[in-house]
């Protein structure tokens, strides 16, 4: 693909004191081997000046400056509202492309049509170790990337359907985007990819990942394991699953999802993090007539049911962080089952 063949790709990159991890992000890009570019900088009020920073670098970036710090959903709706081009690449300010990184997502989306697409993430400090071959959604709400720590050997070298892309880094067509909607305004951060592929899916527009598209990253530079990410996660979570499933595939759920949950509130009160639990149920309480009319505005617009999405749910999911691995293991296992148990239920009794 020659330089005047290259359609428009607009990059967003939502940044919040990213410091010199977003000047790197931005070398990267421009030095990539795709050139018709129009990157955006949604700055979320950065004391630390990285955005100026940036701009007074690479005077060709387009650099919006919020008033306030609208998260990372709404402020990568802030440059998708602002974005000419005719793909778009949403990704964090932490990561360093390889040179043909484009071009392979590119040729990805040609092949197998109108997606949602997602490189392969490797450790930008350790560049032998993988964060995600694409991500999955579970059927408790939970999301994870698969093969996340393990030393990279192409073991996935295909390009496959994946449950959701990562919003580390995804890339998709504008005309994608119309038909999904922006990010979800609630979610602020954390989840917001689940939220976004599990709707895309529902639509019947798939995500895929690409592993010869190589994508470094820092993992979570901003809030790291902290009881602050943990409210985020849990918080919006149960948003999703409160939101995506139908009434009567959440009513033959509730018994495993209230086992669910109780294994959720062990694991949080292990962690420390038994604060962060209950404001996640306090916020989910105080919104629920924000979350009803949510429910039912994604419930008219599905074209792919329920059951479609959960036979293809995996059963397990893979815990990252700070967890000991019995502690991660009793709870995968107890997961499993309630999962299978609710599956057979919601399958059954269609």
């Amino acid at each position: 693909m020659t330089n005047n063949d290259q359609p428009l790709v607009s990059i967003i990159i939502v940044n919040y004191n990213a410091g010199e991890l977003l000047l790197n992000c931005i070398k990267s890009i421009l030095d990539s081997d795709y050139k018709n570019l129009e990157i955006i900088i949604v700055d979320n009020i950065s004391t630390d000046n990285s955005h100026i920073i940036c701009k007074e670098k690479f005077q060709q970036i387009k650099l919006i400056e919020n008033s306030k710090n609208l998260g990372y959903c709404d402020g990568n709706n802030v440059g998708i509202k602002n974005a000419k081009g005719e793909y778009i690449v949403i990704m964090n300010p932490d990561t360093i492309v390889k040179s043909n990184w484009l071009n392979e997502l590119f040729s990805a989306y040609k092949q197998f049509g109108e997606g949602i697409y997602q490189p392969k993430i490797l450790s930008l400090n350790e560049k032998n170790i993988l964060q995600s071959t694409g991500n999955m959604i579970h059927l408790f709400g939970f999301g994870y990337s698969r093969d996340v720590g393990i030393i990279d050997q192409n073991q996935r070298n295909k390009i496959e359907k994946i449950g959701y892309a990562a919003g580390t880094c995804l890339f998709t067509s504008s005309k994608i985007i119309q038909k999904i909607g922006l990010l979800d305004s609630f979610i602020f951060l954390y989840h917001d990819d689940v939220d976004f592929g599990w709707r895309a899916s529902q639509l019947g527009i798939f995500s895929y990942y690409v592993p010869t598209s190589i994508v470094y990253h820092v993992k979570s530079y901003v809030l790291k394991w902290s009881s602050q990410k943990f409210y985020w996660l849990e918080r919006n979570r149960k948003y999703c699953i409160l939101t995506h499933y139908s009434k009567q595939t959440y009513k033959k759920m509730r018994l495993t999802l209230f086992l669910t949950d109780i294994l959720v509130w062990l694991a949080y009160i292990s962690k420390g993090f038994l604060i962060a639990k209950i404001k996640a149920e306090i916020s989910i309480f105080k919104n629920k007539n924000i979350i009803k009319k949510r429910q039912k505005e994604l419930e008219a617009k599905k074209i792919i049911t329920d059951i479609e999405l959960i036979k293809t749910f995996p059963d397990i999911i893979c815990i990252s962080g700070n967890s000991d691995g019995r502690g991660a293991n009793f709870f995968n296992s107890m997961i499993r089952r309630l999962s299978i148990k609710a599956k057979n239920k919601v399958i059954s009794e269609n």
